[in-house]
């Protein structure tokens, strides 16, 4: 049965399984920020030295051009193997507001996901935003003050990363959950078996989550400028 393996992190004590890969065993501390936290464009904003997109990704193009598959079907997402997206509950007015969701192999894909000057954030780039930020407790700071169910602990998106709860895709049955309540990106890095990292944000915590899924999982993008 394919599960999400999930770590509940702090900064002190964050690491993933000794056998991940590099990628995921190279993160360090940033150095002293050379840029303020301030909104750059409507869509992107500054954080420390990266630049993120402000929104999830909601595009159904590889960068190529080549057509991502929309996937509905319950039964189809759950045993793909390759790269697709939907709608939350395959519902057209959620992209807007929460973006795609989008399976492992759509990151994987090797002609692009992200636009042309963007890239997928590996581990070490998504934990250089949380360390910019004061660490693995620091999610109230990346979450809207929009959206989530209360209580929204710790939500002041000071950093205006604007992190919204768009739930995810179960891998198992193609179900829909969490919407509201949780707010899950992939990460580019891979762990030791092949599975996707990904970073998890709660209704009801300011802490920031992370662990390893299955490729049938549904979770949202965010991107880094190259």
């Amino acid at each position: 049965m394919k599960k999400e393996f999930l770590k509940f992190v702090l900064l002190a004590g964050f690491v993933f399984a000794s056998g991940c890969s590099d990628d995921i065993n190279k993160a360090v501390p940033p150095s002293t920020a050379s840029r303020p936290t301030v909104p750059v464009l409507s869509n992107e904003v500054t954080i420390g030295n990266q630049i993120w997109m402000a929104k999830n990704l909601n595009i159904s193009r590889y960068r190529n051009g080549d057509v991502i598959p929309q996937v509905q079907n319950a039964s189809q997402w759950s045993t793909i193997n390759y790269g697709a997206w939907c709608y939350y509950e395959n519902n057209s007015a959620n992209g807007p507001i929460y973006g795609k969701l989008y399976n492992l192999a759509a990151i994987k894909d090797p002609r692009g996901l992200a636009p042309i000057g963007w890239h997928i954030p590996n581990d070490d780039e998504w934990t250089t935003l949380f360390l910019t930020l004061g660490g693995f407790s620091s999610g109230g700071q990346l979450k809207s003050t929009n959206w989530w169910e209360a209580p929204n602990t710790g939500a002041t998106n000071s950093s205006f990363f604007a992190a919204l709860p768009g739930g995810k895709r179960d891998g198992d049955a193609g179900t829909f959950l969490t919407i509201g309540q949780q707010g899950n990106w992939w990460s580019r890095s891979l762990s030791s078996g092949g599975d996707g990292n990904y970073y998890r944000l709660f209704y009801n915590l300011s802490d920031i989550g992370g662990g390893s899924s299955y490729a049938q999982f549904g979770y949202s993008v965010r991107c880094v400028k190259d």
